[in-house]
C-alpha cells in the first residue's frame, strides 16, 4: 500500500488493520473469508495462480562419504584393520584378553 494510500481501521482490542480500499474493508467487516474470494492475494496463493511455470524444486546437494583418521589411528591403520580377516582379528583380540588377566 503506497504511502497516504488506504484505510486504518483500529479494533478496540488494538489490534490495527490497513486495507487498500473500500473494497477490502468492507469485505473483512462482513466477515467474508479472503481465500474465498477471488480477486484477494490469499486467494491466489491458494489456487497457485501467477506462480512461475519454470519454478523447479531446488537441488539439494548428495552427502558424499568422506573417511579420516580418528586420534590415535592413522586412515591407513583403520583400513587394515577393516581389511584384516576376523579369524585374526579374533586372534588378536583373545591374547589382548589373556595378556590383561596376567
Amino acid at each position: 500500500i503506497y504511502p497516504s494510500r488506504g484505510i486504518w481501521l483500529a479494533r478496540t482490542d488494538g489490534k490495527i488493520y490497513n486495507f487498500v480500499n473500500k473494497k477490502s474493508r468492507n469485505s473483512f467487516m462482513m466477515k467474508k473469508n479472503p481465500r474465498k474470494i477471488s480477486w484477494t492475494v490469499l486467494y491466489r496463493r491458494k489456487m497457485k495462480k501467477g506462480t512461475d511455470v519454470d519454478v523447479t524444486k531446488k537441488r539439494s546437494r548428495k552427502t558424499t562419504k568422506f573417511q579420516r583418521s580418528i586420534q590415535g589411528a592413522t586412515l591407513e591403520n583403520i583400513l587394515a584393520k577393516r581389511n584384516q580377516k576376523p579369524e585374526v582379528r579374533k586372534a588378536q583380540r583373545e591374547h589382548v584378553i589373556r595378556s590383561q588377566k596376567e
